[in-house]
C-alpha cells in the first residue's frame, strides 16, 4: 500500500492513468525526500498534503505538455519537475540539471531506488552547459520550477530547445508581470509565447505554465 492515495484520485480525475507501481515510487520519493532533507535543505515543505499538492501534483500539471524524447530540468532541486514527470513518462529521456553537489547526491540516490532509467544527472550550471554541442539544440522540451525570474530563465533555457521545442516555465498564479518584461527577450533569443496556462491543483492553489516556443 501506499501513502499517495489522494495523488492517485488526484491523477484519475484529471483522465491521468497511474499504476500501482508508479505510486509505490512517487512514495518512495517522498519518504527519500523527507529522510535526506534533514541533513540537507531540499525543501521547506515537509507535511504530506503539502509535499503531494504543492510538489508532486503541481509537477504532474506539465504532462499534456510534454512531448518528443528528451526533456531537460534546468536547476532541478530536488528533482522536482523532472523526477514525477519521468515516473509517468517512463521512456522518455531525462536531463536533470543541478549545481550544487549535496543535491546531486540526492538526486544520483533517489533515481537508483526508483530503478529509474535513462536519466542523466548533470553537475553545471545552465549558462556552461549551453555551450557544450552535446547538449545545444538537442532536447524538446525544457523545464524550471521555482529557479529565477523569467527573462533569466529564457537566456538559460532556450539555447538547449530544438526547433519547435517548448520551454515549459512553471510560476505563480501571477505570472504575466514576468512575461511582460520577458517579452523582448523571448523574441531576441527565438522565442514565441504560446500560452500562459493556469492550472488550479487544488481548490485555492493555482499555478501558472507558461509555455514559450523556440522557433528559429
Amino acid at each position: 500500500m501506499t501513502d499517495l492515495y489522494e495523488l492517485g484520485d488526484w491523477c484519475r480525475a484529471r483522465g491521468i492513468e497511474i499504476s500501482e507501481a508508479q505510486l509505490e515510487q512517487f512514495s518512495l520519493y517522498k519518504q527519500n525526500l523527507l529522510t535526506w532533507n534533514e541533513r540537507i535543505n531540499l525543501t521547506a515543505i515537509t507535511d504530506h498534503t503539502g509535499i503531494w499538492q504543492k510538489h508532486l501534483a503541481d509537477s504532474l500539471t506539465l504532462l499534456p505538455f510534454i512531448k518528443g524524447e528528451r526533456l531537460l530540468d534546468i536547476g532541478t532541486g530536488a528533482g522536482f519537475p523532472g523526477i514525477p514527470v519521468k515516473i509517468m513518462r517512463p521512456g522518455l529521456d531525462v536531463s536533470l540539471l543541478e549545481s550544487l553537489r549535496k543535491k546531486q547526491l540526492f538526486l544520483q540516490d533517489t533515481v537508483t531506488q526508483l530503478s529509474l532509467a535513462k536519466v542523466d544527472l548533470l553537475h553545471a550550471r545552465a549558462e556552461d552547459l549551453a555551450k557544450d554541442s552535446k547538449y545545444k539544440r538537442q532536447f524538446d522540451i525544457c523545464t524550471a520550477r521555482a529557479v529565477a525570474r523569467l527573462d533569466k530563465l529564457c537566456k538559460y533555457a532556450l539555447p538547449f530547445l530544438k526547433k519547435g521545442g517548448l520551454f515549459l516555465a512553471m510560476k505563480g498564479p501571477n505570472a504575466e508581470a514576468e512575461v511582460k518584461v520577458a517579452l523582448p527577450l523571448i523574441k531576441k533569443l527565438g522565442g514565441e509565447l504560446l500560452e500562459i496556462k493556469k492550472e488550479e491543483i487544488v481548490r485555492g492553489l493555482v499555478h501558472s505554465i507558461v509555455i514559450i516556443c523556440y522557433t528559429e
